[in-house]
C-alpha cells in the first residue's frame, strides 16, 4: 500500500485536495474527538458506581452496562434511523398525538456528524467501562484509607486519588474508542457524514483510483499513528504504581437518598439505548418481516458467515498461540518486537487493512498470470486476490492482536518452574505446551476465541472490499439492505450478529467480576 501511495497523484487525488479533502479529515477529527469524549463521559461514572459503590441492582448493571459490545454500530444506526425518522413511530406517534404538521415541531436529525458521534458512543463505551472498571477494582484500600483519614470526603476521593490511579486504564480505553471510530464505515457511510474512511470507498469503487485510494488509506493511518504516539506521549512522565495489599479492597460506598436513583439512572440508561431498545426494535422487525426474508439464501448467508468466521477465528489463535509461546521460550529483543509489530493489526482500520492486503495480492495474481500465458498459454485468474485466502489473511492481520492479548495474559499466570519441570522429566517444547500450557490455557483460548469469532462476524469494510464474488455474509447483507432502505428486512441479518456477540459479552462480564490479585480481568 505504502508503495503505491508513493506512485505520483493524478487527476483525482488533485480534485480530492480542491474539494473534499479537508471536509474528510475536519470530520474524522471531530467523529474522534465526539466519540472518546462520549465514551469517557458514559463508562467512567459507571465503572465507579459498579465497583465502589452498594445500590440496588448494582450487579445486574455490573454485566448489563457491556451488552452494548454485542450490536455494530452500523446496525444501531440503521435501527434508529428507522426509530427516529420522518415516518418513523416517534415523529408519527407524536403528530398523530397533537396533531401537528411536520412545520409545527423541530426534531434533531439522525442522519449528522452528531447523529453518528452519539451511535458510536453508544456501542463504544464499554470499551472505556471495562477498562475503568477493572482499574477501579485493582486499586486497594490502602491509598484511600489514607485520603479518608485526611478527610476527603467519597467525591474527592473519587477525584483527586481514584481517577488519577486509573487513568493509564482510561486512556487506553478512549484511544481504543477513538480507532474504532476512525475505523468505522456503516454508520458514517449511511449517516452521509464524509470522513477518510468513506473517501476511501468512494475513490476506490466510483473513481476506480487505486493510487489515491491508497493515498488516502495512508493519511488515515497517519491519524491512527498520531492517536498511539499521543497516548504514549501522556504517560511519558507520568509513574504509575500499585501502592498495599491488592487483595485488600476498600468497602463500598453505600448510596442513600436521592443519589440511588441517580446511580440507577446513570447504569440504566446506557444499555437501554445502547442495547435494548435496538435489540427491541429488531425482534418487532424481525418477527414481521422474517417469513419473507429466512429462506434457503438466510440459511446460506449463516451458513457462510459462521463457518468464515470459526476458521479465521481458529487459524488466528493458532497463530496466537505460536506467537505467545515463542516469545516466552525465546524472549529476544527481536523476539519481543516481531510479537509487537504483530499486535498492532488492531489499530489500523479494516479498509486500510484490506487495501494493503488487496494491492500486492493482486500484483502477485497480474504476474502470475502474465507469467503462466507467456510460457504456457493458460490463464490462472484469481488465485490469492479476490478469494477467501485474502479476506482470511486481512482478518488475521486485523484481529491477531484480540487473540495474542488473551494469549498472553493466560500465560503470564504460569510460572516458569512449571516449564523447568517439565523439562526435567524429559519433555520437549513441544510436548510442554500441548501437555502442560495448553490445558492451563483453556479459559483464555476460549475467550479468545469467542472475541475473534464476534469479531469477525461484525466485520464490515474488509469483507465488502475482500469478499469473492457471489459470496455474502449476515453483516454485507445487513449493510445492503439498509442501504437500500430496507430496514425492516434487514432486523433478522441484523438480530443474528446481535444474538452470536451476547454470549462472549457475559464471558467478558463474568472475568471481570471475578477479578482477584494475579487474575486479569480483561482476558
Amino acid at each position: 500500500m505504502f508503495v503505491t501511495a508513493l506512485h505520483p497523484s493524478g487527476a483525482v487525488w488533485r480534485h480530492l485536495a480542491d474539494t473534499v479533502l479537508t471536509d474528510y479529515a475536519l470530520h474524522s477529527v471531530l467523529l474522534m474527538l465526539g466519540v472518546g469524549g462520549g465514551a469517557l463521559l458514559i463508562g467512567v461514572p459507571a465503572a465507579w458506581l459498579t465497583s465502589g459503590c452498594e445500590f440496588p441492582g448494582r450487579r445486574l448493571f455490573e454485566w448489563a452496562l457491556l451488552l452494548p459490545m454485542a450490536i455494530p454500530a452500523y446496525i444501531i444506526a440503521y435501527t434508529y434511523t428507522g426509530l427516529l425518522d420522518f415516518a418513523g413511530p416517534l415523529q408519527t406517534g407524536l403528530r398523530e398525538t397533537f396533531g401537528w404538521t411536520r412545520q409545527d415541531y423541530l426534531f434533531p436529525e439522525v442522519r449528522s456528524l452528531p447523529g453518528a458521534i452519539v451511535m458510536l458512543a453508544l456501542v463504544l463505551y464499554p470499551y472505556v467501562y471495562l477498562l475503568a472498571r477493572a482499574a477501579f477494582l485493582d486499586q486497594s484500600a490502602a491509598a484511600l484509607e489514607v485520603s479518608r483519614t485526611l478527610g476527603a470526603g467519597p467525591w474527592r476521593r473519587f477525584f483527586r486519588v481514584s481517577l488519577p490511579m486509573a487513568r493509564p486504564a482510561l486512556i487506553a480505553g478512549v484511544s481504543l474508542v477513538q480507532m474504532e471510530a476512525l475505523a468505522d464505515y456503516g454508520t458514517v457511510q449511511y449517516f452521509g457524514v464524509s470522513t477518510l474512511t468513506t473517501g476511501i470507498f468512494r475513490v476506490w469503487f466510483g473513481m476506480g483510483d487505486s493510487t489515491a485510494a491508497a493515498q488516502l488509506a495512508g493519511l488515515l493511518l497517519l491519524f491512527v499513528f498520531a492517536l498511539l504516539a499521543l497516548e504514549r506521549l501522556s504517560r511519558r512522565q507520568a509513574r504509575f504504581h500499585h501502592t498495599g495489599n491488592r487483595s485488600q479492597r476498600p468497602p463500598r460506598l453505600a448510596l442513600r437518598g436521592a443519589w440511588r436513583p441517580w446511580a440507577v439512572a446513570a447504569c440504566l440508561i446506557p444499555p437501554l439505548f445502547g442495547f435494548l431498545i435496538p435489540a427491541g426494535q429488531l425482534t418487532v422487525w424481525a418477527l414481521r418481516t422474517a417469513p419473507q426474508v429466512v429462506d434457503g439464501r438466510f440459511l446460506q448467508l449463516l451458513a457462510n458467515s459462521l463457518l468464515l468466521a470459526l476458521g479465521a477465528a481458529g487459524l488466528i489463535l493458532l497463530l496466537a498461540l505460536l506467537l505467545g509461546y515463542g516469545q516466552r521460550l525465546r524472549s529476544s529483543r527481536w523476539v519481543r518486537l516481531a510479537v509487537r509489530s504483530a499486535g498492532l493489526g488492531y489499530a489500523v482500520p479494516g479498509t486500510v487493512i484490506a487495501i494493503g492486503v488487496m494491492l500486492p495480492l493482486a500484483a502477485l495474481d497480474r504476474s502470475v498470470d502474465g507469467w503462466a500465458r507467456q510460457w504456457f498459454g493458460v490463464s490462472t485468474g484469481l488465485l490469492l486476490s479476490g478469494t477467501l485466502t485474502a479476506l482470511v489473511f486481512a482478518y488475521s492481520a486485523r484481529f491477531l492482536p484480540v487473540a495474542l492479548h488473551s494469549v498472553e495474559a493466560g500465560l503470564t499466570r504460569i510460572r516458569p518452574n512449571m516449564d523447568a519441570a517439565a523439562r526435567s522429566l524429559g519433555a520437549t517444547p513441544r510436548a510442554v505446551l500441548w501437555r502442560v500450557h495448553i490445558p492451563m490455557l483453556r479459559g483464555s483460548l476460549l475467550t479468545a476465541l469467542l472475541l475473534v469469532f464476534v469479531d469477525v462476524i461484525k466485520e464490515l469494510p474488509a469483507t465488502l472490499v475482500l469478499r469473492p464474488f457471489n459470496f455474502n455474509t449476515l453483516a454485507v447483507r445487513a449493510y445492503e439492505l439498509a442501504s437500500d432502505e430496507r430496514l425492516a428486512d434487514s432486523a433478522s441479518f441484523a438480530l443474528a450478529i446481535v444474538l452470536a456477540g451476547i454470549g462472549p459479552v457475559i464471558l467478558l462480564s463474568r472475568a471481570i467480576s471475578q477479578a482477584r490479585p494475579g487474575y486479569d480481568p480483561v482476558p
